[in-house]
């Protein structure tokens, strides 16, 4: 099992959760960023089933869910086959709307409650890690 951060879209609060939480469980984590490479490329040619991969990149969390690994929101939310579906879709009318000049509501600023939501998950997919 890895971890992999696509470090462009997360933000640096949870980085520091991610590696905090990697180190004490021993797991090998790598963060992956645009500026030295195509992070999502990079992530999609090496991710396992198995792996965990932090991301906001709702394309990248389908494409990782669909390979049997998991994928997690840095705000808490993690992707299933079910949701990450809806995800895409709300992402599709989203752009649409946006396209044709509608004002869309932005994402909330991220919040400490975002924090606490990311690492329970981040712990709960470690400990089952660790019992499998």
């Amino acid at each position: 099992m890895k971890i992999w951060v696509d470090a462009d879209v997360c933000p640096k609060p949870i980085k520091d959760i991610v590696l905090r939480a990697a180190a004490a469980a021993r797991v090998v984590t790598t963060s992956v960023s645009r500026q030295v490479d195509d992070a999502v490329q990079r992530i999609l040619d090496e991710v396992q089933g198995g792996d965990l991969v932090i991301t906001a990149d709702v394309s990248l969390a389908a494409a990782v869910v669909a390979r049997g690994a998991q994928a997690l929101d840095p705000r808490g939310t993690l992707y299933t086959a079910d949701n990450v579906r809806e995800r895409l879709l709300m992402r599709e009318i989203t752009q649409a709307l946006r396209a044709g000049g509608e004002v869309v509501r932005e994402l909330a600023p991220f919040r400490m409650s975002d924090r606490h939501l990311f690492a329970n998950q981040l712990d709960r997919f470690l400990a089952r890690s660790r019992a499998a």
